[in-house]
């Protein structure tokens, strides 16, 4: 956004000041840099969290994760995980559904849960000066979710509707097809939100089993960033964790390596066609990771400086927007391409995109785009990470799943400058000299021909 004002008006400096005093109250903004002070705070059950004090603004921001995610679904109770975390702030303790809420509204705070493949997330951004009723109603959210049976239904039939609603979306119904094709019978092949059938077999009882496999301080990982200091964090981390088991019970899941080499086709008579690429990826804890995050931002990373939005958007305009991104999970890592386009352009499409792949295994990056990829991936990294207290604590927790230390943020960007040009190269070389899975949604070539031939 752009504001043109004359900055030397008093009156002007007035509004901002009050603009941006609204905003930090709203947004709990944390002025935060790569170099901040992140202190470990270790409670006597131990239970251990990262913590970044900050006066700036009266809120304390708090995210947890717990490892175990929706690979835990029992096999035919697809949802299970999912369903869950929907139900954590629907009652808990001695409070249901109804007094949960209002409570949760009368202390002014923000409560969420969710899920992903590998983890259970939670999170919590409260008023300092409520922070200890609010801890106090997280705890038995965490400890003593009721799972009551009214809202077990309503949300269990909130997760129907939108899984026929979803039936009904070629993309969607495609994605499903695109993840047994790469991964088979894997976990995650699994659907998360479930399907009709899985979801009408999920009883009470399979959500405090779920909940107590899972939630454990021993694959915990914590981080809290506000108006709190270390002798009272060591003492809400202890009423919050402390009373949970030691470890978890996690069912076992396998590493995998999306199964390339192929194309899924799937047709549907859409106006365009939706593309989707599937290469090998770098696993976080590779030496070349960087080279690879450096080499995908030069390809397709960079919204709008990519050899991709270059080729396939700027120059020949078939499309609105291409990317490419690295994709880390657990167990499985890939770098993936994707676009839209007209569905008579879709092949032209795919052979540029192919062209513009080939030519990175060939030639590589030039040293003008790694400078530049460099220095935008070093100074967008406060700005996308680090612009709100959640997400500082987002990052932070992020950092712990990932296993790369506390004084990561200090060390990341000579990690990226000691990235060379023949490192990038190689990578690339490694990473894309390989037969891609394709995944195509839309008209056959027959139906696309067709149509172009009616309308002429």
């Amino acid at each position: 956004m752009t504001l043109k004002m004359d900055l030397r008006s008093p009156a002007v400096g007035f509004v901002a000041t009050v603009a941006t005093s609204l905003m930090l109250l709203l947004h709990g903004l944390t002025p935060a840099r790569a170099d901040m002070n992140i202190q470990e705070v270790k409670s006597d059950s131990g239970v251990s969290a990262w913590l970044v004090e900050d006066y700036s603004v009266p809120i304390v921001s708090i995210r947890f994760a717990f490892e175990g995610g929706t690979t835990q679904d029992p096999k035919g109770k697809e949802g299970l995980t999912t369903l869950m975390t929907g139900m954590f702030d629907e009652g808990a303790g001695d409070l249901d559904r109804e007094a949960f809420q209002a409570r949760l509204d009368d202390l002014g705070a923000d409560m969420g849960f969710s899920a992903n493949r590998d983890a259970i997330y939670g999170s919590m951004r409260m008023l300092a000066e409520q922070k200890d009723s609010s801890f106090d109603l997280l705890r038995m959210a965490i400890n003593a979710p009721r799972f009551d049976k009214e809202p077990l239904d309503r949300i269990r039939a909130q997760m129907v509707s939108g899984i026929l609603a979803g039936a009904r979306d070629p993309n969607t119904e495609a994605q499903f097809k695109w993840a047994t094709a790469l991964y088979g019978d894997h976990p995650y092949a699994r659907r998360a939100e479930g399907t009709e059938k899985t979801l009408t077999t999920i009883t009470q009882d399979d959500l405090r089993d779920l909940h107590k496999a899972i939630f454990a301080r021993q694959k915990l990982k914590v981080a809290v960033v506000g108006a709190i200091d270390a002798d009272a964090l060591k003492v809400e981390l202890d009423k919050l964790f402390g009373s949970l088991p030691e470890k978890p019970s996690l069912t076992p899941v396998p590493d995998i390596a999306p199964k390339l080499g192929q194309q899924v086709r799937v047709e549907y008579p859409l106006p365009q066609t939706s593309i989707q690429l599937t290469y090998p990826g770098m696993e976080r804890d590779k030496p070349e990771f960087f080279a690879a995050v450096l080499m995908n931002h030069i390809l397709g990373g960079g919204t709008f400086s990519s050899r991709l939005f270059d080729e396939v958007r700027e120059k020949r305009g078939l499309t609105y927007g291409v990317s490419s991104s690295l994709v880390n999970s657990d167990h499985s890592s890939a770098l993936i391409i994707g676009t839209s386009t007209r569905a008579d352009k879709a092949n032209e499409t795919l052979s540029v995109i192919r062209d513009v792949v080939s030519k990175m295994v060939n030639e590589g990056p030039t040293e003008a785009e790694l400078n530049a990829a460099k220095k935008y991936l070093i100074g967008a990294y406060p700005i996308n990470n680090l612009d709100s207290s959640s997400a500082v604590a987002s990052t932070l927790v992020e950092l712990q799943v990932e296993g790369l230390g506390i004084d990561y943020m200090q060390r990341r960007a000579d990690l990226i400058n000691a990235v060379t040009l023949e490192d990038t190269k190689a990578v690339a070389r490694k990473l894309l000299d390989v037969a891609p899975a394709e995944l195509i949604v839309g008209p056959s070539d027959a139906a696309t021909a067709a149509a172009a031939g009616g309308n002429g």
